[in-house]
């Protein structure tokens, strides 16, 4: 850990108390998720055949991811998609001090789970998309539309349960609850060692 992101979680009030909790996911990226989490899961499983009612929730689950993305670009602390932005190097040293079972603590997203958060953001675009074409007269009955459609589905099926695995795998690893986290807001403050991808002192 740098000793300018050292000196700001030193220095930030918010942890003066040792066993402090700090606020981390603000209250519009926790409902943007759940109501992401609510509505793939409802049009994956229970809505999957229900064409009405799966394309309304498609609809209010394209309106919270492109809401997410207008938030990534303008909020502040760990919700800015900068703060957190995964790059080549970043991803590739983080594996690798996974399979050293190395990894550090991070505070916000860390690479692996920012690449997937920035993959599944991709893949609802898609599936939105070509959920709206199919709607359409000109792509009605469209084979291809459809087959990418049905494709991009499963990939995200597995998205999911990849996503919801290293959830676990990272909880125990650390010690934190992040699901909770992710209700609450709340994750518990820096500690040496820990990644804190936005620290209160360098926020914009």
């Amino acid at each position: 850990m740098s000793t300018e992101m050292t000196q700001s979680i030193l220095s930030d009030p918010d942890l003066a108390a040792p066993d402090k909790k700090i606020k981390v996911w603000d209250p519009v990226v926790r409902i943007i998720h759940w109501t992401v989490v609510l509505g793939v899961f409802a049009n994956l499983t229970l809505l999957r055949e229900s064409s009405d009612i799966h394309q309304i929730v498609g609809y209010v689950v394209f309106g919270a991811v492109s809401c997410r993305i207008a938030w990534g670009l303008l909020a502040t602390g760990h919700a800015r998609f900068s703060s957190f932005a995964p790059t080549p190097k970043k991803v590739s040293e983080y594996l690798g001090a996974m399979r050293e079972r190395k990894e550090p603590r991070y505070i916000g997203h860390n690479p692996a789970g920012s690449l997937m958060m920035f993959g599944l953001i991709f893949l609802l675009l898609l599936i939105s998309a070509t959920g709206w074409m199919m709607s359409l007269d000109q792509f009605w009955g469209v084979k291809w539309v459809e087959e990418v459609h049905e494709t991009v589905a499963n990939i995200i099926i597995g998205a999911v349960v990849l996503h919801v695995l290293a959830a676990v795998y990272v909880s125990f690893k650390h010690h934190e609850n992040l699901p909770l986290s992710m209700v609450t807001g709340r994750k518990r403050r820096a500690a040496q060692g820990d990644v804190d991808n936005a620290p209160v002192t360098g926020r914009r």
